[in-house]
This record gives C-alpha cells, structure tokens and sequence, in this order.
C-alpha cells in the first residue's frame, strides 16, 4: 500500500480475497494444531511451531515477510504478557524462601550444558573454543514462555506455578534468562574482541538485573504499597473505577519496567517478570462469594465494596487475547527462525542427535537439586519438627523430574543467542549453528511432551507432595510445611 504524497494518511485498500484466505488460514491452523498437539503430543505449542515452519520462510513462505515481521512483533508482545502473568501469580513467599535452592538450580542449569558443549564441541567434533562457547552460551538457556505456558496448561486440577517445585522452576529459568543475557552481551562483543571493554560488558547486565532485583520489592514495600493504600488512589479510583483502574495500572506498570529494564541493560523478560510480582504484591481484595454472605443483600452491599483483584482483570480483558492470538503467534515465530531445510545432511543430522541428548541430560540434571535437598533437609531436621515425630522426607522423584524436564526447552532465547553468533561475530561456522538449531528444536518439542506427559501422571503426586507440593498458608502469611497433628486424648490440632 502506497501513502499520498504529502504523507498524511496511508491509502486504503480492500485486502484481495487471497490475503484474506491466507490469514484466515493461518490463525485457524495455529487453533487447530495446538488442539491435535495436546491431545497426541500433551503440548499444544509444538503444533504452533509446525504451522510456523509451514506459513513462514523455511518451508512454505506462504506469509508475505511483512506480515511474518508483524507477527513476530506480536508474538513478542505475547512473550512478555505470559511472562508477566508468571510474576503476576507466583507466589512470592515461595519465591523468596526458596531463592538459594532457585539459585542453586539455575547455576546447574546453566553450568552443565556449557561444560557438555565443550566437551563435546572442542575435544569431540574439533570445535574452536570461541565456537563451542557461543554453542555452549544458546543451549544454557531456558525458554521462559514455554516454561510458563507448559505448567498453565498441563493440568485443569492444579496449579503447579502455586507449587514449591513449580517456583523453583520459574525463579531458576528467570535466573538462566540473567545469565543467558550475560553471555549474549559478551557474545556480541566478541567482533571487537581487543577493543571491547569486557568487564562492562559481563558487569552492565549483571549490575542491572541484580539492582533491579533488589531494588524493586523495596520499592513495592516502602512506596508503592503505601501510596496504594491511601484513601484518595484506593478508594476515589480503584473501587471507583474497578477493573479499568486495574488496567491502566497494569500498563503503566509493565511499560515502566520493560523500558527501565531495556534502556538499563537487563533483560526487558525479567523486567515483564518483575512488573508482575509488584502487581501482585499491591494489596486486592476477592470478590465476594455466596457462602460468605448471609443473604443476598449482604451479598450486594459487599460487592459494592469490593473492587476486583488484578488476576480478576487480567482474565477478563487480557488472557483470550494472549491465549488465542499473541501466545499462537510468539510460538509461530519460532518456526519462522528454524533453517529447516539446512538440517537434513546425513554429518549434522547424527551430531546434531547426539548434541540434543547431551542438551536433555544437561538440563534434566537440575532435578537432582529435589532429592540433594530432601537428603539435606533429613540429616538436619528443624528441632521444632522432631516433637512431631513424623517419618523423615522421602525423595520425590515425580517432583525432580518435573523441574529437570520443564527445564530442557530452549526455545526463543536459544533461536535468539545462536543467531547473534552467527550474524554478529566472525567465530560461529554454519554447521555450527545448523548443529545448535537441531538441539535447541528438538530440546523444545522434548521438554513440553516430556512434562506433559508426567505431568498426565503423576501431576497428583506433584501438586500434592506435602514438601514440594501446593503449599499451606497459615494466618500470619507463612508457608506452613508442618504437618497437622491430632493430640491423642484431647482433640485439640497441634502445628
């Protein structure tokens, strides 16, 4: 379409019945891939990234580019919405008092497979080592919006990102995002190796994501919240206005902390995670239930008062958006970025086989932290929990291999960190990175089918282990992990 001459407004045109045709199918192939994929495969997203591969440029190019970059803007913004939402219904009292074995897991998880890398890279298929750690740097990661979607749509009975093993997961794939972000800045210096300033370079993104880390719950503590809480922004607006107020906050929140992210060097995901743990840390009440009124008028009175909370809002007017169009074009997009015809010569099909299983087992390792801390936390009981006398923990092995196999998809990040060494350093062959793109395709169809299929299950196991499962929440706000005891003789529930 052409602009007039004096660039006031772009022409119309009718769209011809073939660019119709073509969209149409396009959006209903993407709906009806995910339906076949959950069923067969129990991961929807894998039948999106087919029709990727078939509508974008690998396979079919039946999208014109322009629209195949239009949508790949918007499956963007539909990565940083599900990201939010994570932050937005994590719970963060799980995420902070399990933030060194979160920690701990995402070192693992990123350690190993560049270890594997080299090895397998520099002493195996004989590699330079800028090559192997460029491999190494894309198949560390971890797909955030896949892990994200994986764990909110295995199951319709539980919520596992409401587990203590499902916040383990999301903390340490938001940690190996960090570090992921680390190692593209250093990456991308690599062109200008003797002339980069290399500890600004790794300490820019680290400084960054850690600030930010720090300095944000403190914000939502000491100035967001009190501000929340004031009588004229409480009452005169939120309650006024309901989930409009919700809305505009919501915005004006995830822009703030995407932009501050962006222009501070950090990850604008980690910044989409954070805007939703300061939401969801504002205080919100429920709405009000029948059961908890006497009457129906009682029942209208305190709905008056009531405002709906920020989930109410982002499932009214947000989450069918993101669930029916951005989520089906972010996971199309990947497709759009797989070489597929490259990946079928008989050398990189066996050493790119053989590089996926060294990248599963790298990332299924992670689950070993669940065992390790269930041992550790049997040789040192907590004394209150002696007086229980309760059998120690067993090791959850259902729980372990869910973190290490919601781990192993790598996904965008991967796709985004190989083609950076392609395309910006002079270091990354082209077998290379065809050998890499098998791994990080084949990782990301492994991981979802594989935590789909646990999940099918043994997902009760999961979400009710009474030490990596659902956790209580006692009246103070706590996570009670003691188990309730009947004292003999009286009746009475001891904790």
């Amino acid at each position: 379409m052409s602009a007039q001459g004096n660039g006031a407004f772009l022409e119309y045109h009718e769209p011809d019945i073939v660019s119709i045709l073509i969209l149409i199918s396009f959006f209903f192939f993407l709906a009806v891939s995910e339906w076949v994929a959950d069923k067969v495969l129990r991961a929807g997203l894998i039948g999106q990234i087919i029709v990727g591969l078939i509508y974008g440029v690998p396979i079919g190019n039946i999208l014109a580019l322009e629209w195949q970059e239009t949508f790949l803007a918007l499956g963007y913004i539909g990565l940083v919405i599900i990201i939010f939402e994570g932050g937005l219904t994590i719970r963060l009292d799980l995420l902070w008092q399990n933030l060194f074995l979160s920690t701990s897991a995402a070192l693992l998880g990123v350690l190993t497979p560049i270890a594997l890398t080299f090895a397998l890279f520099y002493a195996g298929f004989g590699y330079g080592p800028l090559e192997a750690f460029i491999v190494g740097t894309a198949l560390c990661s971890t797909s955030l919006g896949t892990t994200f979607v994986v764990i909110n749509s295995a199951s319709s009975k539980h919520d596992f990102a409401q587990t203590r093993v499902g916040t383990v997961l999301i903390s340490a794939a938001i940690l190996d995002d960090v570090c992921g972000l680390v190692l593209v800045s250093v990456i991308s210096q690599l062109r200008d190796i003797e002339n980069a300033n290399l500890g600004w370079v790794i300490g820019q993104p680290i400084l960054a994501s850690g600030l930010m880390a720090i300095l944000t719950p403190l914000a939502a503590k000491f100035v967001l919240g009190p501000l929340f809480r004031l009588p004229a922004i409480e009452t005169r607006f939120f309650r006024k206005f309901g989930h409009v107020a919700n809305m505009v906050l919501m915005v004006l929140v995830l822009c703030a902390f995407l932009a501050i992210a962006a222009y501070a060097g950090a990850s604008v995901l980690f910044g989409a995670f954070l805007a939703g743990t300061v939401v969801s840390s504002l205080p919100s009440k429920q709405h009000v239930r029948h059961s908890e009124v006497s009457d129906t008028t009682d029942l209208d009175n305190n709905a008056k008062q009531k405002r709906p909370t920020f989930g109410d809002t982002f499932e009214r007017y947000i989450q069918d958006a993101q669930r029916f169009i951005l989520q089906p074009c972010f996971f199309a997009s990947i497709g759009f970025s797989i070489p597929f015809i490259e990946l079928w010569t008989g050398e990189v099909i066996w050493k790119g086989i053989v590089f996926t299983i060294l990248m599963v087992s790298g990332k299924l390792v992670v689950g070993l932290v669940v065992p390790l801390w269930d041992l550790i936390a049997n040789r040192k009981p907590d004394p209150s929990e002696k007086a229980l006398s309760t059998p120690p923990a067993r090791p959850n092995w259902s729980s372990a291999a869910f973190l290490g196999t919601a781990m192993v998809a790598r996904g965008e990040i991967g796709l985004l960190i190989i083609q950076i060494g392609l395309n910006e350093t002079p270091y990354l062959s082209r077998k290379a990175f065809v050998i890499a793109v098998w791994a990080i395709v084949l990782n990301t169809v492994i991981g979802p089918v594989s935590v789909g299929t646990l999940l099918n299950r043994f997902g009760s196991a999961v979400a009710e282990d009474p030490r990596w499962g659902i956790q209580a929440i006692n009246a103070g706000g706590e996570v009670n992990r003691k188990p309730e005891v009947v004292s003999e003789g009286t009746g009475t529930v001891a904790l």
